[in-house]
């Protein structure tokens, strides 16, 4: 398999493995009601849950990052955090307009992976040009 093959299903596996992390990280929040501040609780703590897993993979296995300590983890992963903003609030987006739109839990979760969908692929554009400059990935 070509190392472009392998680096792309590996990176829609792992964006898969986030996805379930963030929604399955909201459903445990919703399962206790679904107000308002509910639902901004289930997001944020669902971005970071997605988030966290989603740096570890991304540094280890898709740009081969072998930065060691709390110092390089800390640079990078504040980078990561600032290249995600932009693509968080199209996920947030999308996720907020089909709740809003709907009330329907399903929809609500469709809009999110819609929204992590898009985010994703912007994502790592912004990773591999200002987190992982050093990449061995191109």
């Amino acid at each position: 398999m070509p190392v472009g093959r392998a680096l792309v299903l590996r990176y829609v596996a792992f964006a898969a493995m986030a996805t379930l992390i963030n929604l399955g990280t909201q459903r445990l929040i919703f399962a206790g009601g679904t107000d308002p501040g509910r639902f901004i609780v289930a997001v944020i703590a669902g971005t970071v849950a997605g988030l966290l897993v989603k740096y570890f993979l991304d540094k280890k296995w898709i740009f081969y990052d072998d930065g060691q300590g709390l110092r390089a983890h800390g640079r990078k992963f504040l980078l990561y955090v600032i290249a995600g903003l932009a693509t968080t609030a199209i996920f947030w987006g999308t996720e907020t307009l089909f709740w809003m739109a709907s009330h329907d839990p399903s929809m609500r979760e469709l809009g999110a992976v819609i929204g992590l969908t898009i985010g994703y692929v912007i994502k790592y554009k912004l990773d591999r040009r200002f987190v992982f400059v050093d990449a061995r990935v191109s």
